[in-house]
């Protein structure tokens, strides 16, 4: 008797953290349910994440056993492990497994964990001036670290760690299209820069980004 497989359910808004997720799941080909909320616009948003992580964070993903995974890296990580014939992580007897680990978890806690502070200032600074440097201050280690990590990356290769298209270079594309924005991206990291517009073109990808993450007008730009 065949059975259908129960989905998972990703919770995030477009443009989130969940969204490198979503296009894992789109690449692996697995079922997904997909529940939009975007903690960082309100209260309420954020307590709509209470029954899924306590954190009130997203993006969640509810695997089809029902087990909670949070963390974009982490759930990345193990959507790769989980999913071996997607060809989307090194596996881990590859020689190529401790960089992908290394770069996945810097791009979590070096860059995505900024927009911590980013999405809601006050929670650090005492007044409207200390959170214009916040904000400021941010971006600048933002693109420091795209830089850093460019220098870093291996060339002559058309995505991040390879030939074919994995994790990192779905993290990346995503994340570099938030402050400050894909122009300074471009700028701060070529190499990287060629692998994500790859990525922007994956034609697996195409209904995807057109539907989640689409590309508008300004959408390159720094913020004003």
């Amino acid at each position: 008797m065949n059975t259908v497989a129960k989905p998972y359910t990703l919770y995030g808004a477009p443009g989130s953290g969940a969204t490198p997720v979503h296009a894992a799941l789109t690449l692996i080909g697995a079922p997904c349910t997909i529940v939009d909320v975007a903690p960082w616009k309100s209260e309420a948003e954020r307590d709509k994440l209470l029954p899924v992580n306590a954190m009130r964070q997203a993006p969640v993903l509810v695997l089809p056993s029902g087990e909670v995974m949070t963390e974009s890296a982490a759930i990345l990580v193990w959507l790769g492990d989980r999913h071996p014939d997607a060809g989307l992580a090194p596996a881990i007897d590859d020689p190529q497994r401790a960089q992908y680990l290394r770069w996945m978890s810097f791009v979590s806690a070096a860059i995505y964990s900024l927009f911590w502070v980013r999405d809601v200032p006050s929670r650090l600074a005492a007044d409207a001036a200390a959170e214009k440097v916040i904000l400021e201050r941010t971006e600048e280690r933002i693109a420091e670290c795209w830089r850093l990590m460019d220098a870093q990356m291996p060339r002559g290769t058309p995505y991040l760690l390879g030939d074919a298209i994995g994790m990192l270079d779905l993290y990346v594309t995503v994340a570099s299209r938030w402050t400050p924005r894909r122009r300074r991206f471009y700028r701060e990291a070529p190499r990287m820069a060629e692998v994500v517009r790859r990525v922007d073109a994956e034609p697996r990808l195409a209904e995807f980004w057109a539907a989640r993450y689409p590309f508008v007008p300004g959408c390159e730009a720094a913020e004003s």
